[in-house]
């Protein structure tokens, strides 16, 4: 099937990151030209697209994404360089990985980690529909954010984080009805992750009993890796597969949900592990 992204140029935020890394490469697959937003790991991202066979279509861009004119200067300098951008991923985020009760938590750890995942997310998002202008074809721009399973059931300990992922339900709903006054076939959705095997994961993945507590609620007993995320945000940014799709949030967390499912002794760990290796 042909997802009709290979003349679409791709803008992602946080593209240095496991999901990032993936989200490239599985829109360079489909032919995209890419716009690739890196902060602290520029040079890093720099050297992954320097090895990759699509390097020639891709562009690397530096913002810090709480600063919403450096974001509107990232995304000016990929139009500039690809002349236009018909995909925006809001991807950039943080996790701080201290567990911390809310009357335990700093002011400014609160105030970071809404300033990068939800300001980020907003000045992405206000900067890709300042540039936005409709396609002749209509196929439709599409505008995703990358939340979290966080922001739906809660994450004891991470309440900026599980906040901050929460808040993006309400932007995915209210962009959906805005867009169209820019571009009349432009979509908006919102896509949450479960636990996603990313190098950064690991560590946590590598504890005593935290592969029972991340599947416990899942009937599929297995992680997501990177190219999970990234194949739906390819689907939802084509406009053969998805142009009449708007305003949802897909979650790809392996069905989990707010209940127990599975006792410890039911939970195979050295399976779930094992195959965190395999391609998926």
């Amino acid at each position: 099937m042909d997802l009709l992204l290979s003349d679409k140029t791709v803008f992602i935020t946080g593209a240095s990151g496991g999901i990032g890394r993936a989200l490239a490469e599985a829109f360079a697959a489909e032919g995209a030209k890419l716009a690739l937003h890196a902060l602290t790991n520029r040079e890093a991202l720099e050297g992954f697209v320097a090895a990759r066979p699509w390097r020639e279509q891709a562009l690397v861009v530096e913002a810090d994404v709480t600063e919403p004119q450096a974001v509107q200067g990232a995304l000016d300098a990929a139009v500039a360089r690809l002349r236009r951008v018909d995909v925006a991923i809001a991807n950039a985020g943080i996790w701080p990985a201290e567990d911390l009760l809310l009357a335990e938590m700093p002011v400014e750890r609160i105030r970071r980690t809404l300033d990068v995942n939800l300001l980020g997310a907003i000045w992405t998002a206000r900067a890709f529909l300042r540039r936005l202008t409709p396609r002749r074809d209509g196929h439709g721009s599409c505008l995703l954010f990358i939340g979290s399973t966080a922001g739906r059931f809660g994450e004891a300990g991470h309440v900026d984080y599980a906040a901050s992922k929460a808040a993006l339900r309400g932007l995915t709903l209210t962009l959906k009805n805005e867009i169209v006054r820019r571009d009349p076939w432009g979509r908006v959705n919102l896509i949450e992750p479960g636990w996603v095997a990313t190098e950064m994961a690991r560590e946590a993945l590598d504890q005593p009993g935290a592969i029972e507590g991340a599947v416990r609620t899942m009937p599929l007993q297995q992680l997501a890796r990177p190219a999970d995320i990234a194949r739906v945000a390819v689907m939802l940014a084509s406009p053969a597969a998805s142009r009449h799709v708007s305003g949802e949030t897909i979650t790809v967390a392996g069905g989990m949900e707010g209940r127990t499912l599975w006792k410890d002794a039911e939970i195979d760990a050295a399976r779930v592990r094992a195959r965190l290796d395999e391609e998926p």
